[in-house]
């Protein structure tokens, strides 16, 4: 192979390289939102943990749920992760710098 043939390849699997980095920050960056918002509406649901039975069923149920619908990933942990995830960080604000940081990290 020729050097110049060689470069050119080396320059399209660059090309293919970043652009996959790219999609994956985008995807993490928009699922980070996802669970935030997840988390906020079930924590909205059980009016912030002082229906503590009535949430854990809520929990349950829609984990159930999701599962059928989407498959792996929604468990009953994961939903509480993501309730957890949007208690700390009670303000979407400081979950859209972040990431937003995420995006720009890449760029």
């Amino acid at each position: 192979m020729t050097q110049p043939a060689a470069a050119f390849e080396q320059d399209v699997i660059a090309l293919i390289q970043a652009a996959k980095q790219q999609a994956a920050v985008a995807v993490n960056a928009e699922l980070t939102l996802l669970y935030w918002s997840v988390g906020q509406r079930i924590h909205e649901e059980v009016l912030g943990g002082s229906r503590a039975d009535y949430g854990k069923q809520v929990i349950a149920r829609l984990a159930q749920r999701l599962t059928t619908q989407f498959g792996k990933g929604w468990s009953k942990a994961q939903l509480s992760y993501c309730v957890k995830f949007a208690e700390v960080f009670s303000d979407i604000k400081i979950v859209h710098a972040v990431r937003g940081k995420l995006i720009t990290k890449v760029e």
